[in-house]
Formats: structure tokens, C-alpha cells, sequence
């Protein structure tokens, strides 16, 4: 997430498992724990606009804001936070939009190019060649099983390019919206996407596979700035999807509840995913807002912490559900809400904390070199 230039951060993503999150700001970057909020390792280098973390790992990629010689937005660095120091430089010829990575790939997006590479050797794979894609949109999974890159197929349209960087082919454009793409995010394990136009009024969801849309929920009725879109942690079908907007809410869309009313409609698998009709798509009942959850206009990305369902014992088979959500606001506050639906499908919602990025108290300082969690060292190959 990139942020206003006048915003104290530049930028902030949360790590693949979202244990931990990095921002980048005006002197350096950060780390810290998402579930204890401990700021686990910074470093003042100067103006960064991307921080990414590679799970819970020693390696970052870090991209400057140019205001500095050292920190090119051009210039790629993978750091090494248990020596302070770069392991590898990357340079291209226009400025680094975004940077997305796992355990074998790492994806640089440019305004018009887009270069995979294998991450332990650093040899370019593929280049893809774009539409000027100016905010770096783009969504990546990491999993090794359904690894896809979502990137914007058009600057007219809110069509997406899904492509496959395992095995380095095109996997299928799916025309999402009429408007121009603003959000896209896949599930971890590749098999959802959710997507938002410049318009922000609806979030659809599509099975990545099938090239095929899925759900369709109504956010609102006015415009609105799509920040983020986040799904649940899930190994099969998310509970839920989440969104941020400029209005300062975070809406909460109930995928959980839609397939429980389909599995009753229909025994078939075909049944329990496809909407049986638009109007059913659109109901409200799945949609559930938090108002009020962060400053309106102020850029934020929210993430799905956890999700508990607890079975009801009535005859109704609907499940209660319990989330977690963590959000990182770029005027500098972090904060964890509770979100919960009932079994008549009633929602509330708290805050659970909230605290400032930049003046974390000392009693939350873990150690000044960042080592990630046990078993978490991490290496490049030799260039040679």
C-alpha cells in the first residue's frame, strides 16, 4: 500500500501469513509483530516507498523514494536485516512501482513491464509487458501450488490479467468491471480473486480457475476509494472479505453465509458456488460495514488476522463467526478490531486496541537487529 505523499507513512504491507507487518516512512522502515504490536527491528536509512518481507525471514526488499543518491526508486535492494546490509541490487530503467515475492519467485512491477524472476538465484525468468499501469496495481499468492499474478488488462476497463509465475505462462484475463481496475487481491492458495473499479460501489469475487465471477456484492450506492481488499485465511472457500474505502469504514462481505444458502438450494458443487440469479448476489444481507473504523480519506490496509465459527446448536446450519482484523492507517495508528455475526446474522464490531507506528513506547522495542522467527534464516545463491 502506497500512501499520500503529505502522510507520515509512505507505504505499508503485512508479511504472507500476516504475522508481521513493515512500513516504510520518511528516515527508514519498520517490523513489528502483528499479534503483540512489538517493533521488532527499524532502520533510519531514509525516504522508503516500498518495504516487503519475505514470511517471517531475515530478507527484505526495500525500494528508495529517490531523495536520497543511495535509495534510487529504481533500485532494488534485497537487505539482509541480520547483517544491516544489502545482499543483492537490482536497477531498471524506470521506477519500481511494486514488489511482490515468495520462497521461489520475486516480482517487480514497472509502469509497463513486469519482471519474474527466480528469487534464489535472481535470474529473469519472463518479462511481461503491460498497459501503464501507474499505481503498480497488481495482487500476488504466494502459494507454490497456484502461484498467480493479477495485474490490470486495460486502462479503459476493469479487466485483469491472471498469470501463472510457476510455471511462466498467461493463465486467462477475466473482464471484471466496466470502470478501471482500483483493487485486486487473491486468496493464499490462488483459487479466489476479488476485485474493485474506480467507481468502488461493487466488489466481485472470481474463481481464479474457471475464469468465472463468482459473487457480487454492493459496497454502497455513492463512489467510493477502494484501498484494499483482503480475504479470510482459509486452506479452501474464505468466510469473508474485507475492504477498506475512503469513507473510513471497513465493510465486511459474509462469503460463509451465501454458500451455506446455496448448499440448501442445491446438493451440487456447481450449485454451492455460482449465484443462482444477480439479485441474490446483490443481497444485503451478506454485507456487513464498520463504520467508523478509521479516519475517512486517510489511506488504510486491513488484513483478516483469524476466523472462528462456532456451530450452532439450533436446527438453523448457518455458524456464528468470530475475526480478528488488524488495520494499518497512514496517519501513523495501528489497530486490531473485533468483528463477529451471529447466527441470525446480526453483526458487532469493537476495538480491541490501537496504537501509534511512530512513537512505540521502549516497553515494546523487542531488539534493534530483526532475525525473524526461529528457523527463519534465509539466503541468497552465489551470483556466480
Amino acid at each position: 500500500m502506497a500512501s499520500q505523499t503529505s502522510s507520515p507513512v509512505l507505504c505499508a504491507s503485512f508479511n504472507q501469513d500476516n504475522r508481521a507487518f513493515s512500513i516504510g516512512l520518511r528516515d527508514g522502515f519498520k517490523i513489528f509483530d502483528s499479534e503483540t504490536g512489538r517493533l521488532c527491528y527499524e532502520r533510519s536509512i531514509g525516504t522508503v516507498n516500498i518495504v516487503e518481507m519475505l514470511f517471517s525471514t531475515n530478507l527484505l526488499a526495500v525500494v528508495g523514494a529517490g531523495e536520497q543518491p543511495s535509495l534510487s526508486p529504481r533500485r532494488l535492494c534485497l537487505f539482509n536485516t541480520m547483517t544491516g546490509s544489502a545482499l543483492r541490487e537490482l536497477n531498471f530503467l524506470t521506477s519500481i512501482l511494486a514488489v511482490r515475492l515468495n520462497r521461489q519467485r520475486l516480482v517487480v512491477v514497472l509502469q509497463e513491464k513486469t519482471y519474474i524472476y527466480d528469487l534464489n538465484s535472481l535470474t529473469i525468468l519472463d518479462t511481461i509487458d503491460t498497459v501503464p499501469n501507474n499505481k503498480g496495481l497488481c495482487a500476488f499468492s504466494p502459494s507454490p501450488d497456484a502461484c498467480y499474478l493479477a495485474l490490470p488488462a486495460s486502462t479503459s476497463s476493469g479487466s485483469v490479467l491472471v498469470y501463472n509465475v510457476m510455471d511462466l505462462h498467461s493463465h486467462c484475463q477475466i473482464d471484471a468491471h466496466r470502470s478501471p481496475l482500483a483493487a485486486v487481491v487473491l486468496s493464499s492458495n490462488g483459487t479466489y480473486m476479488a476485485t474493485a473499479s474506480e467507481q468502488g460501489t461493487i466488489i466481485r469475487v472470481h474463481i481464479v480457475s474457471q475464469a468465472t465471477m463468482s459473487y457480487s456484492f454492493r459496497r454502497g450506492t455513492y463512489p467510493s476509494t477502494i484501498y484494499s481488499l483482503s480475504f479470510g485465511p482459509s486452506a479452501q472457500i474464505p468466510d469473508i472479505l474485507i475492504a477498506t474505502s475512503s469513507s473510513g469504514s471497513i465493510h465486511v462481505f459474509y462469503l460463509g453465509f451465501m454458500i451455506t444458502q446455496r448448499n440448501r438450494r442445491s446438493g451440487s458443487v456447481l450449485g454451492s458456488v455460482l449465484p443462482n440469479s444477480i439479485n441474490d448476489a446483490f443481497d444485503h444481507t451478506h454485507h456487513h460495514v464498520l463504520h467508523n473504523a478509521a479516519p475517512a480519506g486517510v489511506k488504510s490496509l486491513a488484513v483478516i488476522h483469524a476466523v472462528h465459527k462456532v456451530q450452532s446448536t439450533s436446527a438453523t446450519p448457518s455458524a456464528a463467526l468470530r475475526a480478528s482484523i488488524f488495520a494499518i492507517n497512514c496517519d501513523g495508528y495501528f489497530r486490531e478490531c473485533n468483528f463477529s455475526i451471529n447466527h441470525m446474522n446480526e453483526s458487532s464490531w469493537s476495538l480491541e486496541r490501537e496504537f501509534n507506528l511512530l512513537t512505540v513506547p521502549d516497553d515494546m522495542f523487542a531488539h534493534k537487529l530483526y532475525q525473524g522467527f526461529p528457523g527463519a534464516d534465509y539466503s541468497l545463491q552465489s551470483s556466480g
